[in-house]
């Protein structure tokens, strides 16, 4: 019986691996944002906290391993009881195959200063309290190289249940929108953003009519490799005060690429 579980998982394993979603994403017509179609991005997950006896979403987030989550550190208050709600496309619906599952540990990088966003390492890591079996709705994210960096006018996609406008309504269908990479000799200078990005963020966005927004924060920026895999290089950090979709203020993203070696060191540590 362990022999004929452990080739089950060896195969489920093999099934699905990193970046290559069963449901392909329908990236080739969107120009600004949209639904996404349902379950063509698998690692994408909601996280959510309890309020007043029912659950609200909060953030994204990317599944990295069967039993691991990547957001951002500001997503996370120790005041809060969270759950992470993993296959799921309508946040108002019941949908099959999805599920919720509660954190066992929730690693806040220690280097992370909740007065200064600008500062980085706006990144965290959930175990959660049980392995979610891997299927065509849920799969989990493939990580750049470390030290990795992407080029100028690189085609990402951010994705997310973030508001659809400043102070625009929250929708219930996942959404996607397609950011260019703006290097960081460009997204540094005083007309974008300055000093305020720092060497560990990657900018994707600035044209003034799509970005990351209330909502999104945590989730993934998804970049396609040459392969036909995606790889998730930014973590929604923050973008401007003036308001989403503002012109030369691109989405700030935490640079995955330079913490390979602390998710390594966290997840082998807990």
């Amino acid at each position: 019986m362990i022999l004929i579980l452990l080739t089950v998982l060896a195969l489920a394993s093999a099934a699905f691996g990193c970046g290559v979603p069963t449901y392909k994403p329908n990236v080739s017509r969107v120009v600004g944002g949209d639904n996404a179609r349902q379950n063509s991005w698998p690692w994408q997950v909601s996280l959510q906290y309890s309020s007043s006896g029912s659950w609200r979403h909060t953030c994204g987030g990317t599944l990295i391993a069967n039993n691991w989550v990547m957001t951002a550190a500001h997503c996370i208050s120790s005041s809060r009881t969270y759950r992470v709600y993993l296959g799921k496309y309508n946040l108002a619906a019941s949908e099959s195959g999805s599920v919720a599952i509660s954190p066992e540990k929730i690693i806040v990088h220690s280097k992370w200063d909740s007065s200064s966003v600008s500062k980085g390492n706006d990144i965290a890591l959930i175990k959660l309290s049980k392995a979610v079996t891997l299927s065509d709705k849920i799969q989990p994210a493939c990580l750049p190289k470390a030290n990795s960096i992407l080029a100028q006018n690189t085609v990402c996609y951010v994705t997310g249940w973030g508001r659809l406008q400043t102070n625009g309504a929250l929708p219930d269908i996942l959404q996607q929108g397609r950011l260019l990479v703006v290097g960081h000799a460009t997204c540094t200078q005083s007309s974008w953003w300055g000093s305020t990005v720092k060497d560990n963020m990657v900018c994707a966005g600035g044209d003034g009519k799509i970005s990351s927004c209330n909502g999104d924060s945590g989730g993934p920026l998804n970049c396609q490799t040459s392969s036909g895999k995606w790889e998730v290089h930014g973590v929604v950090s923050f973008g401007s005060a003036l308001g989403c979709n503002y012109y030369r203020k691109p989405s700030v993203f935490t640079r995955v690429s330079a913490f390979n070696d602390w998710i390594d060191k966290v997840m082998a540590s807990y």
